[in-house]
């Protein structure tokens, strides 16, 4: 965290001090009551009506005013981060010219500010986009590092799913026609702005209950300490005791009997969930998804780009008979040399496992690329003809010629298929050579990764578009819980709505307008930043890295989250019980005296103990900003083992360490106030 970071942090704790900013946060509203009415006592004593003794009352209400600053300071260090991402967001944005077609044909420059929903804009090389935006004419590079900080270029195009534009981000080649889709100030980059310094970050479900349930258990505590103030004057005055509890006392009571600790880290545990979020380069477009995303069970993933590496890559050669596999290789690694996708120079990469090296001299090669009507590729040499393609593409060749396939070339190509692959059949001069299985490779590392959400007891699904037979082995082969295949714009959406009639929350990705519909539907629905205004409109995030992996980090920020709020709140709760064995005996032992064997800890005096307590309140909250902002170790376990281990940490350790720090405090006050 840098210097600026906490410089603007310390400025804006004292700015928090206003009372339209405490009473959001109603737990530390009462702390911040009671320092004004301590502070309030302290000079009335001053004026001649003494509650207790002036440097007593003065010491609760600075601690109290302490407890209230490192309340704020850590609201304001953890929404830092954020303001100043603004920042350096708003520092890039500059007002520059647009070139806005007319009505005629035209083109003529206005300011982008001018812009409005529904322009059609014109945006050439060099030129920076100046609004959102759909592509509808013309392809080109865009550097979109002003968004997602990543520096290569990526390819916008008019038609499909890579079509939308952003604000501030820069062509780098070509032209673009581009429709704005939206005014001034609902930018995409306004979004961004706001959500990422927190000005728009709403409560979420959860936070709001458990901020209800800490107002209703301080107002049980104001109750109960106006009722032990009634109390204590009743047993003074009628059974001649000793003088009754001071306002004073029973204000630092109040304070450590409320759940302070969580209550002034609740808000930044939230901010900070946002940032880490953040930091992973997901918008998300209210703290409600990231919520919902720690309680999703249910994952629907895509199986290309997620499960699988995307690129399919050749893995084995089945030939034909009568052909060796070193005969089968050179002739599909000679159909590859001039293809260059990742299939084809997987076949040529393959090949040389057989000796067979690529061919220096490729000049007497005559190469026929791919056509999407032949669905074929190959090379003519030497009176030769090699070709390869898809099943049925080389089925209708070799019948053009009078040929048939063997049979066990359909054997194999069924067997390639079942195994999940996709079949290749290679041919040579009208015979076939054999076939090349292509396979999708399963992403290192996935199987064990959905083993951990299944601990976790969330359900995996793959979405793919392969048939059922294909589907299932990649299903089987990655270890995923269940699988749509062939899927369809309504088969996700009944799927989605499936599971949640069945009480399950729902998280998918999509990039597509087609996935609209679902994303819309998904409890968590995650948008690709690559794909249509549709898509980012459905989803309720948007990953700035266009990565269909991300959401597996999504649900364990999600579920971080979460369990940094629960761990939190019970060392709290536990905190308190220490520190009622701390001040109940000391404001009872005056009238009291037996109560005094409940000072187990041997605090010196009840000045003594009820200052140790508050000033323990107050040190803890700033003890634990670093893990609310960071986060407990997320861990893939049942929620019950979660809870076991939250008692287990949080609970003993929240009971334990307020009794030690509690006597180390009270032990330095005796030497350096001695007497007290």
């Amino acid at each position: 965290m840098t210097k600026e970071i906490r410089l603007r942090a310390l400025g804006d704790t004292f700015k928090k001090l206003d009372p339209r900013d405490q009473i959001k946060n109603p737990v530390m509203f009462l702390v911040y009551l009671s320092a004004i009415i301590t502070t309030a006592l302290f000079f009335t004593g001053l004026w001649g009506w003494k509650d207790a003794p002036s440097g007593y009352v003065a010491a609760i209400a600075v601690i109290l005013w302490i407890t209230v600053l490192f309340g704020n300071y850590a609201e304001a260090i953890a929404e830092g981060r954020g303001k100043a991402q603004a920042d350096a967001m708003r520092s890039g944005r500059t007002d520059v010219t647009a070139h806005r077609q007319k009505a005629d044909g035209t083109l003529e420059d206005v300011p982008s500010s001018q812009l409005r929903k529904g322009d059609t804009i014109v945006v050439s090389a060099g030129e920076q986009i100046p609004a959102d935006g759909d592509v509808i004419e013309g392809a080109a590079s865009v550097d979109e590092s002003a968004i997602t900080g990543e520096s290569a270029p990526v390819i916008r195009e008019a038609g499909g799913d890579r079509s939308a534009v952003t604000g501030g981000t820069q062509v780098l080649s070509d032209q673009l026609v581009i429709t704005v889709t939206n005014d001034p100030g609902e930018s995409f980059m306004d979004k961004m702005i706001s959500m990422v310094e927190g000005a728009s970050r709403q409560k979420t479900p959860n936070e709001i209950a458990l901020q209800i349930f800490l107002v209703a258990l301080s107002l049980i505590f104001i109750v109960v300490c106006a009722a032990l103030y009634a109390y204590s004057i009743y047993v003074s005055g009628q059974l001649g005791k000793a003088d009754p509890i001071t306002i004073t006392s029973l204000v630092a009571l109040l304070v450590c009997l409320a759940p302070t600790t969580i209550g002034a880290l609740l808000s930044s545990i939230g901010i900070a969930g946002m940032s880490r979020l953040n930091d992973a380069n997901v918008l998300a477009m209210s703290g409600r998804a990231i919520e919902a995303a720690g309680d999703v069970d249910v994952l629907m993933l895509d199986k290309t780009g997620t499960i699988t590496l995307g690129n399919r890559q050749a893995a084995e050669f089945l030939p034909a008979p009568g052909v060796t596999e070193h005969e089968l290789a050179d002739a599909a690694q000679l159909s590859s040399l001039a293809d260059q996708t990742a299939e084809g120079r997987s076949i040529v990469v393959l090949a040389k496992k057989f000796g067979i090296r690529e061919r220096q001299n490729t000049s007497h090669l005559h190469f026929i690329e791919f056509s999407a009507r032949t669905k074929m590729s190959g090379v003519d040499y030497d009176g030769h003809e090699i070709r390869k393609g898809a099943v049925d593409a080389i089925t209708n060749y070799l019948r053009a010629a009078g040929k048939e396939m063997p049979q066990k070339c359909v054997q194999d190509v069924r067997k390639v298929a079942e195994a999940g692959g996709t079949p290749l059949v290679v041919v040579k001069d009208h015979q076939a050579m054999g076939v090349v299985y292509l396979k999708d490779i399963i992403k290192a590392g996935v199987a064990a990764e959905f083993q951990n959400l299944r601990t976790m007891g969330i359900k995996t699904i793959m979405i793919t578009g392969d048939n059922p037979v294909t589907a299932a082995a990649i299903a089987a082969e990655a270890g995923v819980d269940d699988f749509l295949a062939e899927a369809t714009p309504e088969g996700k959406l009944e799927m989605i709505k499936k599971f949640q009639a069945e009480g399950h929350l729902v998280a998918m990705t999509g990039d597509g307008t087609n996935d609209a519909p679902a994303l819309a539907q998904a409890d968590v629905a995650v948008a690709m930043n690559t794909g249509t205004q549709a898509a980012k409109e459905a989803g309720n995030m948007v990953d700035l890295d266009s990565s269909p992996t991300k959401l597996i980090d999504i649900v364990r920020i999600g579920k971080q989250l979460l369990m940094t709020r629960g761990a939190l709140t019970t060392f709290s709760f536990a905190n308190d019980v220490a520190k009622y064995f701390a001040i109940i005996p000391a404001l009872f032992a005056p009238i009291f005296p037996q109560l005094g064997i409940l000072n187990i800890m041997g605090l010196a005096s009840p000045e003594s103990a009820i200052l140790s307590a508050i000033i323990y309140n107050a040190l803890i909250i700033v003890a634990l900003i670093p893990l609310a902002l960071k986060g407990v170790a997320y861990r893939a376990v049942p929620a019950v083992k979660l809870l076991k281990r939250n008692l287990l940490i949080y609970g003993l350790g929240g009971i334990i360490a307020p009794f030690v720090a509690i006597k180390i405090i009270d032990l330095l006050l005796v030497l350096v106030i001695p007497g007290i």
